[in-house]
């Protein structure tokens, strides 16, 4: 029996979301790696064709579909060969913010442009001297009559560059405790004293863009505040389950299709006239790999269907982040292995796969404090 039970409705938006790619994405995905990064228009063919905030109400012009949309789009993404166009960053990561804690003036504000593809949202919470520890960031927002004055930097935000909306996590200097001092803010690009820096270089990733945010008395309103004022970091905890869900399935989803790569590389590749996945070395090698993929999915699959009935799996998603992360880490480490040479080949597919998976155990907190999430839980 299956886990997920996927119904027709699902199987056709997939059908027809992989023709989509096929046809707009995938072969663009090469010059999208030189050029560093994916243009609007790609953001916004996606939404044109209902493929951005599936969760979103249709009364905002979302499909208004269940979490399996999200994780369809997830797994087609993953046969592109390009991870720049992360729309589960936009679409399931930062939009549920807005969905969840935005005022009605907000919702109508912004969620028609984020389904759309006309605004591209990104979180920055990430800051020079504050990653996985978010009671250390710095931003200040301050009060000022119906405004709120904007102070401080991020880094490394996904989207940074193109993002038209950033949902900010700041926090008010004069409440001492750092976790009731957080609030989470909207602001729009454009907005004067809001600046973008330098789109950053990276190892991997390279289609998808990372940025540098400033902000530097940069007045918005009050009414762009998210939730009431101080319940910023517990907004943060309450969707940082589905964050890292996501990454799992992104995960799996990038080990899955190392997987298949690499299966039909030795079974395609002759030494003495014979594939090379004839060797026992060789088969024992991908029968690990594929174990680890399977168990890898089951997991995941079942994350999955406990997170679309509501059930808190706080700790399961922070074992199933770290774990995920650092298996597909040694499915594409094995694979490099298989391609022996003929791997550290830019042509070779499995060198930008390498290179872009290493990271997954780093972002969306660390795998250290995952294994610190499940150590409290646990009461160790």
């Amino acid at each position: 029996m299956e886990i997920l039970q996927y119904t027709e409705d699902h199987r056709k938006f997939r059908q027809r979301l992989r023709r989509f790619l096929a046809k707009e994405v995938t072969p663009h995905a090469a010059q999208w790696e030189k050029d560093g990064i994916v243009p609007k228009s790609a953001w916004k063919k996606m939404g044109q064709t209902g493929f951005l905030c599936t969760e979103v109400s249709p009364e905002y012009g979302g499909l208004g579909g269940n979490f399996l949309y999200a994780v369809i789009i997830t797994e087609e993404i993953s046969r592109t060969h390009q991870n720049g166009l992360v729309t589960s960053v936009h679409s399931d990561i930062v939009v549920p913010y807005i969905t969840s804690f935005g005022s009605d003036e907000v919702k109508n504000k912004y969620l028609p442009g984020c389904v759309s593809g006309d605004i591209i949202a990104a979180v920055a919470m990430t800051e020079p001297d504050a990653g996985s520890d978010l009671a250390g960031i710095t931003t200040s927002a301050v009060e000022e009559g119906d405004e709120v004055v904007l102070n401080g930097s991020k880094t490394f935000i996904t989207n940074g560059i193109i993002a038209d909306l950033v949902v900010l996590a700041a926090r008010d200097p004069a409440v001492a405790d750092p976790y009731q001092a957080m609030s989470l803010y909207l602001v729009e690009s454009g907005t004067p004293g809001f600046e973008k820096g330098r789109r950053l270089k990276k190892m991997g990733l390279w289609s998808q863009d990372t940025a540098e945010l400033f902000f530097s008395k940069c007045r918005i309103p009050k009414t762009n505040r998210l939730g009431k004022k101080g319940d910023g970091f517990l907004m943060l905890m309450q969707k940082l389950q589905q964050e890292r869900l996501i990454c799992a399935i992104w995960a799996v989803a990038a080990a899955e299709r190392i997987l298949e790569w690499t299966m039909a590389h030795c079974q395609n590749t002759r030494i003495s006239e014979k594939p090379i996945s004839k060797s026992q070395v060789v088969q024992f090698g991908l029968v690990e790999m594929a174990t680890d993929v399977k168990l890898g999915r089951t997991f995941v699959d079942k994350l999955i269907r406990d997170h679309m009935e509501g059930e808190n799996v706080v700790v399961e998603t922070s074992m199933a982040k770290y774990w995920t992360t650092d298996m597909v880490k040694r499915v594409a480490d094995r694979s490099l292995d298989f391609c022996g040479s003929y791997g550290i080949l830019e042509k070779n597919r499995i060198a930008q796969a390498w290179r872009d998976v290493r990271v997954m155990s780093i972002f969306a907190g660390t795998n250290e404090i995952m294994k610190g999430i499940a150590a409290k839980f646990m009461n160790l």
